[in-house]
């Protein structure tokens, strides 16, 4: 037996074996031949092919992740698309809602490498370039879904906006509430409230109903009150948080008016200053919606205010100039309304990034309360039942967050409150005279995230009607945990 029999092998196997590799030589020879045949402008040409496909796969990438971002940020698309780009994703549907990345360039030239290798084409230019071993990305970059679907934006809770930081110092200071997703919150504040009135006395009487005999003066008193105050706040559950607020509070009042030593144009003036605890109050909030791509944040409270601080009623007056007899002040100034009172409001808030619209609508149901002296004249007791009018405030605005960190909002507010009524023991309600209000105020903010956990909000809050302040200017730093 031959060798060819014992391997195995047959004779024109051995054979075929010069033949595979003289066609190979030629046909690598010819492939070389055909490249170095290839012109500067055909290189040049296939490398531009080459690149525009390249810048085409890019900005498809680009719309994919603006999409996306636009989608968590509380406008545009609630998905890996919307339905203006279903046509597009459809044609490029991918694993992790990208588009699949484009295929390689077909090559036509001889000897040039099998569409999809690393190598790269004739001109030796990758057609797609390598992709980086990153534990597990998807083609876009991005991680995976959690939950095993691999479609991106899925595991967002119910399409809910992704805030910023200012946006979120937004919320809680023009909401009045806690950061739901937030357990513990201190908020300490402080603010000074100035008053300035002038009332134009008159004494004397009418003389023929028209002529005034007397003495007519001009009376003004000024006000600071500056109050300290810590709201605790923390969240029972990711809807529902309650609060307690407890203030402290300096009051400086100074009085002047004319008449000192029988002349109307001679000045005096007196000075008072008080200061105790304020109204405690406290309250809870149940947010009854939570911002979509398509509803506001809707959170409804519930305030109850104790009364804490000193009462105004029956705190005497008195002359404090011998030689002015127009010239009287109070011995002491309240640092409360003496009433408990109870709030029920209503805030809704929409965030268009970086725009924030919010208002307000509340109802405070003041509780009549007995008193045994109302009367301010020393030496007289005059025991009273005062049901203070029911007040109805409302207000709206809007923010703006110029960066992560900073925002600046501007809002307006109005209070109308009827006239109180008051009733002697055994009697019946009558009215007050004048004591009918409408305090409407222009507010202006602005906030600054420090950190993770500390903001600063800065307030000025400008009186437009006799009835409110002339102005409240405030600070406060909520700490969050």
């Amino acid at each position: 037996m031959n060798n060819a029999s014992r391997t195995g092998v047959p004779r024109t196997a051995l054979a075929a074996i010069p033949i595979a590799v003289m066609l190979f030589a030629l046909s690598q020879g010819a492939g070389a031949q055909a490249l170095a045949n290839q012109s500067v402008d055909d290189r040049l040409n296939m490398l531009m092919r080459v690149v525009d496909q390249q810048q085409k796969q890019i900005n498809a990438l680009e719309r994919q992740l603006t999409d996306l971002e636009m989608s968590q940020r509380g406008r545009g698309l609630s998905g890996p698309a919307s339905s203006a780009d279903s046509n597009t994703v459809a044609e490029q549907p991918g694993a992790d809602g990208l588009p699949v990345p484009l295929p390689p360039l077909a090559q036509t030239n001889p000897g040039a490498p099998a569409p999809g290798s690393a190598t790269g084409t004739a001109t030796g230019v990758p057609v797609t370039p390598p992709v980086p071993d990153n534990g597990g990305a998807t083609a876009g970059g991005l991680p995976p879904a959690s939950d095993g679907t691999g479609a991106i934006g899925q595991t967002q809770k119910a399409a809910q906006p992704v805030r910023t930081q200012s946006e979120d110092a937004i919320v809680q200071q023009q909401q009045n509430a806690p950061l739901f997703e937030h357990s513990l919150t201190f908020d300490w504040g402080i603010s000074d409230t100035y008053y300035d009135r002038r009332q134009l006395q008159l004494s004397g009487f009418l003389a023929l109903d028209a002529i005034f005999l007397g003495n007519i003066n001009l009376g003004e008193t000024k006000s600071h009150q500056v109050m300290a105050d810590l709201d605790t706040r923390y969240g029972l559950t990711d809807r529902i948080s309650v609060d307690v607020d407890v203030p402290y509070i300096y009051r400086h009042s100074n009085f002047i008016v004319g008449g000192a030593g029988g002349a109307a144009n001679t000045l005096s003036d007196a000075s008072a200053n008080s200061n105790d605890i304020g109204d405690v109050n406290f309250g809870i909030y149940y947010q009854f919606l939570k911002e979509t791509n398509t509803l506001p944040d809707l959170v409804a409270s519930l305030r109850v205010k104790a009364p804490t601080g000193s009462s105004p009623f029956g705190i005497k007056v008195q002359q404090v100039d011998a030689d002015n007899t127009n010239l009287v002040a109070p011995s002491k100034l309240p640092t409360g309304t003496g009433f408990w009172n109870i709030t029920a409001g209503m805030s809704v808030l929409k965030t268009f990034d970086p725009v924030v619209l919010f208002g307000s609508l509340s109802y405070t149901y003041n509780v009549a309360r007995s008193f045994s002296d109302i009367s301010s004249v020393v030496g007289q007791t005059e025991p009273a039942t005062v049901k203070l009018g029911d007040i109805v405030q409302f207000g709206g605005g809007v923010a703006l967050a110029f960066s992560d960190k900073d925002s600046a909002s501007i809002s307006y507010t109005m209070a109308l409150e009827p006239e109180s009524q008051t009733k002697a023991p055994g009697g019946s309600y009558s009215k007050v005279p004048g004591s009918e209000t409408a305090a409407a105020a222009l507010n202006f903010g602005l906030n600054h995230v420090v950190n993770k956990h500390l903001t600063i909000n800065g307030s000025v809050s400008v009186g437009l009607t006799p009835d409110a302040p002339n102005f409240v200017v405030g600070v406060r730093f909520p700490y969050t945990f």
